[in-house]
């Protein structure tokens, strides 16, 4: 064509130094835009064209300066770097469009947070529950990351337990609370990356011949990447942030039954307060009709 063909002519007078380098680059530019359709440059998409050229531009700098006439003319060496390039940079462009839907599809789930409404219960006549002292103490412990010094000061008393010593072993479960906290961030980042491997093994698994050696390849690290998510997720699943009976029991220096004994006893005891209290509920509505 006669502009590509205008390029040895270009070259030459930038030889002899009638041209600098960067006008030079400038009517390359513009020969490689006019011809467009010559090079397959994305056919009706200029500004996909144009930014291919940018990102063209270094090698293209870099083949200026590199090129010697050794046989090949200038223009058969610049279109042959452009037809090299592009596949190039579609391959580039691919990748990274499987790699941002990747991305954003494994954050989707965090992005789509629902909050219901909250639930206010009837109104209801508070049963009278007598606890002993270790019981409120484990309860108190079980519920620990909500304790604060004020309350701190007026439960103290009530169940013969020092102040300072109290808020040790809540500072001591809030610090495995803290640690649990930076396990389950690490391992909520290692899920999405594992999920977006996924992701881009199976774009890429669709996008190769079925049966190839490279199919198969990509097929079994596509399963073993599956694999490897779900083990995650189940780990995910199992981690707890409130207070467990075991971490209850090393705090205070007792077995881990006895906590869960005296757990078991509030909540029998509460339930059956619970349902004196709704007996008595009904029995004074119905003296009432």
């Amino acid at each position: 064509m006669q502009e590509l063909s205008s390029l040895n002519n270009l070259f030459k007078q930038y030889a002899k130094g009638i041209l600098e380098k960067r006008d030079f680059e400038g009517l390359i530019f513009k020969i490689i835009l006019k011809n467009s359709r010559y090079f397959y440059l994305f056919e009706g998409d200029e500004e996909e064209t144009i930014d291919y050229l940018c990102w063209l531009y270094p090698r293209l700098s870099a083949a200026v300066t590199n090129y010697r006439e050794t046989g090949a003319s200038f223009s058969a060496y610049i279109s042959a770097l452009v037809r090299c390039s592009v596949r190039e940079y579609l391959s580039r462009q691919t990748a990274h469009h499987i790699t941002e839907y990747a991305a954003w599809t494994a954050q989707a789930a965090d992005m789509e947070v629902h909050e219901s409404e909250p639930e206010y219960p009837e109104k209801r006549p508070k049963p009278k529950v007598i606890l002993n002292p270790r019981q409120v103490l484990i309860l108190l412990l079980k519920s620990y990351y909500f304790v604060s010094d004020d309350f701190l000061d007026r439960i103290a008393p009530s169940i013969g337990v020092e102040k300072e010593k109290l808020k040790k072993m809540i500072d001591d479960l809030r610090d495995q609370r803290t640690q649990r906290e930076e396990e389950i961030r690490i391992l909520k980042e290692r899920i999405h990356c594992q999920f977006y491997r996924c992701i881009a093994f199976e774009k890429r698994l669709n996008a190769v011949t079925p049966g190839s050696i490279y199919y198969e390849k990509m097929k079994g690290r596509l399963e073993r990447g599956r694999l490897r998510l779900a083990a995650m997720r189940k780990r995910l699943a199992g981690m707890r942030l409130d207070a467990t009976n075991k971490q209850i029991a090393e705090v205070l220096g007792i077995s881990k039954g006895t906590v869960a004994s005296g757990l078991f006893a509030l909540r029998t005891r509460l339930k059956i307060n619970e349902g004196a209290a709704a007996a008595n509920a009904a029995q004074t509505a119905a003296e009432l009709n």
